[in-house]
């Protein structure tokens, strides 16, 4: 089958495309025909490598995808057949540990993501367990499919479940142009919260605006923008919850801003994983930090529910043939996208 892979780590230019083996199913798996697939920065850290990622070679890159099952596994007892129309959860459980059987899949010893430690979407066929694979409507299409689970699923969880929005609250949603981002503005839209979101464009904030962010901040031309939202936007209030997954340059400031007791939660750090901070804020303020890792399969089918029944639209910028690969991955590390970077099998 025709697939995206790497045979060693390295740049972009790493990324080949050619035959690799079809996928072998398991007992409880699903082979599914890929329709699309979604880019994560995941891909660029994985072609990259780092300390202790030991892939079996050639490696398939992507972790989010959408298509339709053309095989089941032979113990598989879920209401699944082939031809049925799917979409794919990238994070992985063993199924059988303590975590995964108490509904903590995400903190299961050997949880994985698609794309990361298993091949991924970015393929012909795909094999997923068959626990991982939610039926979608006929009528909702693909490419939203494909774009909507990761980023979803994840910020679902950072501000339902680990920071426990609430309604009123003023919420800042730091670079508010990638697919976390967007899809967290629509939560937090949701739960009728106030959206302060910071971006690095004019085109960008009209976006935002369209997505639904009540204020949308353009750093570039504000730096200092933090003095913005705490005088002018919450009326020296400060913000009640900060969405921060951009790391070493805005975590400082995004402490800076917050409220007395008010909440920051990260499920990343593409700018670096290194801050200085201030320890006596943190406790003076009484503040807290929650780390968020992808979710657990009941916040996954929670928010897809949603996306499926039209409550959120992920936001697709740009759609790429397989053998664009590269360009797409280039494209993604630019950061002049808004939404999802999609790849069409």
């Amino acid at each position: 089958m025709r697939a995206g892979y790497i045979e060693n780590h390295g740049s972009v230019e790493n990324i080949k495309i050619g035959d690799v083996d079809n996928p072998r199913i398991g007992n409880l798996d699903v082979i599914i025909k890929t329709e699309f697939a979604a880019l994560n920065r995941l891909d660029l850290f994985v072609v990259q490598g780092w300390s202790g990622l030991n892939l079996k070679m050639p490696h398939v890159l992507g972790s989010d995808g959408s298509g339709i099952i053309t095989e089941i596994g032979p113990d598989v007892i879920t209401d699944l057949h082939v031809g049925d129309r799917v979409l794919i959860n990238p994070g992985i459980g063993c199924g059988q540990c303590s975590q995964c059987l108490s509904g903590r899949q995400n903190f299961c010893s050997k949880f994985s993501i698609l794309g990361e430690n298993k091949n991924g979407t970015y393929a012909e066929y795909v094999k997923v367990p068959s626990r991982n694979v939610l039926k979608i409507p006929d009528s909702y299409p693909f490419d939203k499919a494909a774009a909507a689970p990761l980023t979803f699923l994840t910020a679902w969880r950072m501000l339902v479940s680990q920071a426990q929005i609430k309604s009123g609250e003023y919420v800042l949603i730091q670079g508010g142009s990638g697919g976390v981002s967007t899809a967290a503005i629509q939560i937090a839209n949701y739960f009728n919260a106030t959206t302060i979101v910071t971006t690095s464009s004019d085109e960008k904030t009209a976006k935002a605006k369209e997505m639904g962010a009540d204020h949308v901040i353009n750093y570039n031309q504000i730096p200092n923008y933090a003095k913005v939202v705490f005088k002018e936007l919450t009326k020296k209030k400060g913000i009640d919850l900060v969405v921060d997954s951009v790391g070493t340059v805005t975590f400082n400031t995004s402490l800076k801003m917050l409220r007395p007791g008010g909440r920051l939660v990260t499920c990343g750090a593409t700018t670096g994983p290194k801050a200085e901070l201030d320890i006596r804020s943190i406790f003076w303020k009484q503040l807290k930090i929650f780390g968020s890792t992808m979710s657990n399969y009941q916040e996954f089918h929670d928010v897809m529910k949603l996306v499926l029944n039209g409550k959120f639209s992920p936001a697709v910028d740009k759609v790429f043939k397989l053998e664009e690969l590269q360009d797409a991955e280039r494209y993604l590390g630019e950061s002049n996208h808004f939404g999802k970077v999609l790849i069409q099998i």
